[in-house]
């Protein structure tokens, strides 16, 4: 009875030393890249208690008691609430399993926490997509996967060489690799996600915002991020006609602007001409958590599930959250609402009141002007007195336009084109900033223009009679070369501006351009494979109408090819092994018939040591007789392995007699 209850139970098999560095190992690099987004007192302590662990290790030292462990989860819990506010969403949740995972080591006694270890290092690799879905990130990712399928092949194979235990693992994934493929291709595919992300899982997004007030694009343009790429079917518009247009802002408390909505009934919608060559194009827009899809200025086509705002910018009818292709057909000429909605003409003048007395004071002298020649006025003003185009713009207080124009005189885009509407509305002009991008670079490699934060532009623009809204551009008149070269070509020597723009070597460009090519590639084709894409893709290969049963059908069909093609792969090398599991299999029955029976789950060296407990006689003969299988079963290919399998096999017939019962 005995021996029958201590062969069906499992006791906790303990962990051997020498698997610890490769489970530090799994900590290290699955929590390792979040260093990035954790507080830098969390990183320091959870590589702190990794350096505690594996000192523990390499001094043979006991793990913390239990209590102790407790104590440390509760403060590191605790501490997360207090620097996140809450315990849920995407940095408060990766904090936690960051947390887990550092500590998790110092209570790794058994193969069991080992294996948690293991299953918690696969799960955060998948929360590093939700910081980043480049390149880099994918191999990094592929890279660590192999690690902890390696980390596995060594927990449950022993000691062998690193060399051995690596190419087991690439083989057992390179075995996946044609289900991954399959499955790629053709897992019927969803417009949204397929889980819920926390509501924070967007809120490191970069763009434009929704509101402008002096510094804020300028802050914007210290990121070289690309904001979209675009590609032309046809030729491509002069680059002072690039302009992208973002949000429009109306509204202005005397310092920050912002977009209003108009209370009462909507607006019409807005009518627009187009005069001259259209254009048309497709951009592929990073996502920026906002609803608007920076199309050229202005549209006459848009995308489906898309609509022009009375204000003229296009926009989604969801905030974009991923990475989306979008295709226009835009006029850089045009005529848009030559007859406007009174509210929108009557918000377009308004600006607090008592704010600015010098500025509304020249504009009171251009007041009885054309709106044209006002316009003019104030462009000339800009153009030939000394005002400068900087990003180092000093502050201003409570009446900054009549600072900005009278005093200062130095700033970015986002001061002109607010001085300038200002004095556009003072005369009674009506005036709006529109905050967009302004143009961009051709990729020779790929053929995208490339659009960056760094190219965030803020303009003007005035209505006027019989033609409707009009840009006017008032820092083209202070840095003419902002529109014709770009940022880099306008700013003093000195300004602060992202590497990846100042470029001045040939071949770094040329790398620049071939490495973004080729994660534009990415994005399209791996992270960009949608519904759409995938009806692309299968048409190329005769699939005209593909639905999702018989996406299905043919999915089970390939990936039951692909399981037998991999069977029929790996029968040649499960007949080299199977003399040995039988000489092992013959080994143990004989021990059985001795009264010892070797449970499932017993690998040779934990059945040797019972052995050696329970029949100290026959502990020298199987702990050999283990040895030789664990050898040939789990150790490097050898020239040697017939010879051992002769002594695996002798080893059987060396056994004593079995006792005879007394009588």
């Amino acid at each position: 009875m005995s021996t029958r209850f201590q062969a069906n139970s499992r006791p906790a098999v303990p962990l051997e030393h020498g698997a610890v560095p490769w489970l530090l190992a799994v900590a290290l690099v699955t929590a390792g890249p979040h260093v990035e987004h954790l507080p830098w007192w969390l990183s320091l302590l959870v590589a702190a208690t990794l350096l505690w662990r594996a000192w523990l290790w390499r001094q043979h030292r006991r793990l913390p008691p239990r209590w102790a462990l407790s104590l440390l989860v509760l403060g590191m819990i605790g501490a997360i609430g207090w620097q996140f506010r809450t315990l849920l969403g995407k940095d408060a949740g990766v904090a936690l399993l960051v947390v887990f995972m550092a500590l998790k080591p110092l209570e790794m006694n058994s193969r069991r926490d080992a294996m948690v270890v293991v299953m918690l290092g696969y799960f955060l690799l998948l929360t590093h997509y939700l910081y980043s879905q480049g390149i880099a990130t994918g191999l990094w990712l592929l890279s660590a996967t192999t690690l902890l399928t390696a980390a596995l092949i060594r927990l449950h194979g022993g000691p062998q060489p690193i060399a051995a235990v690596a190419r087991h693992a690439g083989l057992l994934l390179a075995q996946a690799l044609p289900f991954m493929l399959i499955l790629y291709l053709l897992f019927p595919r969803v417009s949204g996600p397929l889980w819920g992300l926390p509501q924070d899982a967007h809120s490191g997004l970069s763009g434009l915002s929704e509101q402008m007030a002096p510094g804020s694009i300028s802050r914007l343009i210290q990121s070289g991020a690309i904001a979209f790429r675009s590609r032309f079917a046809g030729e491509l518009p002069e680059k002072a006609d690039l302009y992208w247009r973002g949000p429009v802002f109306d509204d202005y408390d005397g310092l920050t602007w912002r977009a209003r909505a108009l209370p009462g009934k909507p607006p019409p919608a807005p009518k627009v001409e187009g005069i001259g060559q259209a254009h048309a194009y497709t951009s592929i827009l990073e996502a920026h958590n906002r609803r608007w899809l920076l199309a050229l200025d202005v549209p006459t086509s848009l995308p489906a599930d898309s609509s022009l705002a009375p204000t003229l910018e296009a926009l989604a009818r969801e905030p974009v959250r991923a990475r989306a292709r979008f295709s226009f057909v835009s006029s850089v000429d045009y005529l848009a609402n030559v007859s406007e909605a009174p509210a929108i003409l009557q918000q377009a003048l308004t600006l607090p009141p008592r704010s600015n007395p010098r500025s509304r004071a020249l504009a009171a002298e251009w007041a009885s002007r054309p709106p044209e020649k006002i316009a003019e006025a104030a462009l000339a003003m800009f153009r030939n007195q000394n005002f400068y185009y900087t990003l180092q713009a000093p502050l201003l207080g409570t009446n900054a336009m009549d600072e900005f124009l009278f005093e200062t005189r130095r700033g970015f885009c986002e001061h002109y084109a607010s001085a300038f509407v200002f004095l556009m509305r003072a005369a009674g002009v009506p005036a709006r900033v529109v905050a967009g991008y302004q143009g961009g670079e051709i990729n020779p490699v790929d053929g995208y223009l490339t659009v960056r934060q760094s190219d965030a532009h803020a303009w003007s623009e005035i209505w006027l009679a019989g033609r409707g809204w009009v840009r006017f551009d008032p820092t083209a008149a202070v840095a003419p070369s902002r529109i014709d070269q770009g940022i880099v070509a306008a700013l003093p020597v000195g300004e602060t501006l992202p590497i990846v723009i100042r470029l001045d070597s040939d071949w770094l460009r040329q790398l620049r351009n071939r490495w973004e090519a080729t994660n534009n590639a990415w994005n399209q084709w791996v992270l960009g494979y949608n519904p759409q894409r995938q009806r692309e893709v299968l048409s190329r290969f005769g699939w005209r109408e593909p639905d999702w049963r018989g996406m299905t059908a043919s999915l089970a069909a390939l990936c039951g090819v692909a399981l037998l093609i991999v069977t029929l792969w790996t029968l040649p090398r499960r007949r080299t092994v199977e003399p040995i599991l039988a000489a092992w299999q013959k080994y143990c029955a004989q021990l059985e018939r001795r009264g010892i029976a070797r449970a499932e789950w017993e690998g040779p060296r934990d059945f040797a040591d019972r052995v050696a407990r329970e029949r100290p006689d026959l502990a020298a003969l199987t702990s050999q007789a283990a040895g030789y299988y664990a050898d040939l079963r789990y150790g490097p290919h050898s020239r040697n392995a017939a010879d051992t399998l002769r002594q695996l096999q002798q080893c059987r017939h060396r056994l004593p007699p079995r006792r005879r019962k007394q009588a």
